[in-house]
């Protein structure tokens, strides 16, 4: 939304727009990119040239010795964050096939099959072509027209 607005000045706002897509939790893992790839959270750009607690209380080499325990779990973190990615996939294809109606055709009924066109169809144009005579049932789901 914001690279829209900025038209040909989108250069000067997509480091904001990268910084917000690399810090912001993702609904599949409840992680931010940015944390799957250093096991810890970023400090915020307003948080940089402030005076805050994480930068007051800021120590070398705590820094250096908690990245490398951090570091050292992060295949933890990625492995948690893959399963929820994959029961998320799940609770989305769930969904989504409660809503399918298998449609099964006899030898003989009138179908409508989808325009397949190599140029893009225009929004008035017919996206269906037919009607196309079932003539075989060649499997599952599979005719022959």
């Amino acid at each position: 939304m914001r690279l829209g607005t900025a038209k040909g000045a989108w250069v000067d706002e997509l480091p904001i727009v990268l910084w917000d897509y690399h810090t912001t939790p993702r609904t599949t893992t409840r992680e931010t990119p940015f944390s799957l790839s250093y096991r810890t959270e970023s400090v915020a750009l307003v948080e940089v040239g402030e005076l805050n607690w994480r930068v007051k209380h800021y120590d070398l080499e705590a820094n250096e010795q908690g990245l490398r325990v951090n570091l050292d779990f992060v295949e933890e973190v990625r492995e948690r964050a893959s399963v929820r990615a994959a029961m998320y996939k799940a609770r989305m294809a769930k969904a989504y096939n409660s809503r399918v109606r298998p449609r099964n055709f006899q030898v003989g009924d009138l179908v409508m099959r989808k325009a397949e066109t190599s140029s893009p169809i225009g929004k008035l144009d017919s996206k269906w072509e037919g009607p196309y005579k079932v003539t075989e049932i060649v499997g599952t789901g599979a005719y022959k027209l």
